[in-house]
């Protein structure tokens, strides 16, 4: 068993990740033709894939962890190292632009710092003192995601035990499966991805599969905070051209009303995309549309539920 507080873990646990073996359909990697090579590496991104939906469970109840943080004030990080703190810092970075949320309450650090988004600091994953100074500002509400294809990630463990410590919720996210690890964090996603095509390459099928699940766990929690209408983003921020075409077109569909009208509701409601679309359905001015998201706690189809039935009392 692997203590998540050791920062020294037996090198025996190594010869026993299932991401550390070798895959028996690739041993004759270096004698394919590309083709070849790509169908093996795309048929096991769908083995990974398979195994994240096998744990859809899991993984919904960290989107509701992630929507109960983010609702009730807490921040979210994300870190790791490698493959896995960029996945987590790509993750972060999208959501602001995607979800209208603010950057310093979804965040993500990784071993090496800055540099290492960038340039390979394959040492600083082994340093597990790092990891607790990374999350020294975590405290009870706050939630922290481990990535760790492997699970015995020193840094990624440190952050994890101090993070337990100050009182905040932890998850951590791994392809090396749950035998041999001893309560890593209050909630487990542990994929068995099994070996990659490339042996040890665990930016491959694993990094696709993590990926796979950030989406998901992000998606979702945002879903439940009221930031997507049918399957619109209504908190985006359009930050480029096409960003701002988006955003019309989804005030256009989702308020039924021409293109013209979408842009004159956007320019009166400064430029907020839930706030024009009740305005536009509800015929409403922006003042009252506010009201009515502010007393549906920025969910649209429950703004606009409470003018149907206002309507239909009628």
């Amino acid at each position: 068993m692997t203590d998540p507080t050791d920062p020294n873990p037996s090198t025996d646990r190594w010869y026993t990740l299932l991401t550390e073996g070798r895959h028996p359909e690739s041993t004759t990697l270096d004698t394919l033709s590309s083709e070849e090579i790509v169908s093996l590496l795309l048929e096991e991104d769908r083995v990974g894939i398979e195994a994240a939906l096998a744990q859809r469970e899991t993984i919904a109840l960290a989107a509701e962890w992630v929507a109960e943080t983010l609702e009730a004030g807490g921040d979210l990080t994300f870190i790791g190292a490698g493959t896995s703190g960029r996945l987590g810092i790509l993750e972060a970075a999208e959501c602001p632009p995607t979800f209208g949320t603010d950057p310093e309450r979804i965040r993500a650090v990784m071993a090496g710092g800055q540099m290492a988004v960038f340039e390979a600091q394959e040492g600083a994953e082994d340093r597990f003192d790092d990891g607790r100074a990374a999350v020294q500002d975590l405290g009870p509400g706050d939630l922290l995601v481990g990535l760790s294809a492997s699970s015995v990630t020193p840094y990624a463990r440190g952050a994890l035990a101090q993070a337990r410590e100050q009182g905040a919720r932890t998850i951590l996210v791994t392809c090396a499966g749950s035998e041999g690890l001893e309560d890593p964090a209050d909630l487990l996603i542990a994929l068995e991805t099994g070996p990659e095509i490339l042996t040890g390459s665990t930016r491959l099928k694993a990094g696709s599969a993590t990926k796979a699940i950030l989406n998901a766990i992000t998606t979702a929690a945002m879903v439940r905070l009221g930031k997507v209408y049918e399957n619109l983003m209504v908190d985006l921020r359009p930050g480029s051209a096409k960003l701002q075409d988006r955003v019309a077109r989804i005030v256009e569909s989702a308020g039924q009303v021409s293109r013209e009208e979408a842009d004159r509701l956007i320019r009166a409601a400064d430029g907020e995309v839930k706030t024009a679309i009740v305005m536009g359905r509800c015929q409403i001015p922006v003042g009252e549309a506010r009201e009515r998201l502010s007393a549906a706690s920025g969910h649209v189809r429950q703004a606009l539920g409470d003018f149907k039935d206002s309507k239909n009392s009628q």
